[in-house]
């Protein structure tokens, strides 16, 4: 944790946060056209960022964009602060957030973790139905070649749907493919209120992609879920859903066990 300290220590690069928080995925030039710097100072401070975990890119066409990772931060919060006062912290969080925000969250959301594990073993932790049911709730079926279904068998029942299939998968490097339809039962396994399902069926189906690298003795997990409505409800609870998911996946991986249920 030492290099996120040290990152966040220069007013420089919380700036740099700062913008990709109003607006995240943005490329270099975009990034310098908003800040008083030049343009190898903000590559300076970008690499310190990303290797503090803080950022993340991710190629569209020729462009790199950057987005902000918030597993570092996430990791402190585990580390400091107690279960009753992070309840407390994140409601005065999204307070702030709600009467700040004035931007548009457009493009894809950007998750990065490192795990002790194998590109083998999280491989097997994304596909094996046994294994998703033990971090995840619902147990993933497909046989995760491109273009076969991908069942969720889970509280809500067997979702099944034409659309809902493998895009890519190349074992233990990547793996992609389209999120699940939002079925009623679905809905009320999950508690949401009936104005908030409506919303999120009416949006357009998104897209997960997983990138797994070799990182020394650990593997760098990437998650980009993409193809997202700007501004939309699922935006917004997947934005709260990956970071304790992936969480609970890197606990289960390195410990043997997941994190235990929050309580509803």
């Amino acid at each position: 944790m030492d290099e996120v300290f040290k990152a966040l220590a220069d007013a420089s690069r919380r700036r740099l946060l700062d913008s990709l928080k109003n607006r995240n995925g943005q490329s270099l030039t975009e990034l310098c056209a908003g800040l008083e710097m030049a343009r190898q100072s903000v590559s300076k401070h970008l690499a310190v960022l990303e290797a503090a975990g803080l950022v993340t890119t991710a190629r569209s066409g020729r462009q790199k964009l950057h987005y902000l990772n918030a597993a570092p931060i996430n990791a402190v919060a585990d580390r400091w602060i107690s279960q009753y006062d992070r309840e407390r912290a994140r409601a005065l969080t999204d307070l702030k957030a709600a009467l700040e925000q004035t931007t548009m969250d457009t493009g894809p959301f950007v998750y990065k973790t490192y795990i002790r594990t194998t590109p083998e073993r999280l491989w097997q932790a994304l596909t094996d139905p046994e294994f998703t049911r033990r971090y995840w709730g619902p147990a993933l079926e497909s046989d995760w070649q491109p273009g076969s279904p991908v069942v969720w068998d889970g509280e809500g029942g067997r979702i099944a749907d034409p659309e809902q299939v493998v895009l890519e998968a190349e074992p233990g490097r990547r793996l992609s493919y389209t999120w699940h339809t939002f079925t009623p039962e679905w809905g009320k396994a999950s508690g949401l209120p009936q104005d908030v399902l409506d919303r999120i069926r009416s949006e357009r189906r998104s897209k997960v992609t997983f990138e797994i690298e070799p990182a020394g003795e650990l593997v760098k997990l990437t998650v980009v879920h993409d193809d997202l409505e700007p501004d939309g409800t699922v935006r917004k609870l997947i934005r709260e859903g990956w970071p304790a998911l992936l969480s609970s996946l890197k606990t289960l991986l390195e410990t043997g066990e997941p994190l235990p249920e929050p309580a509803r």
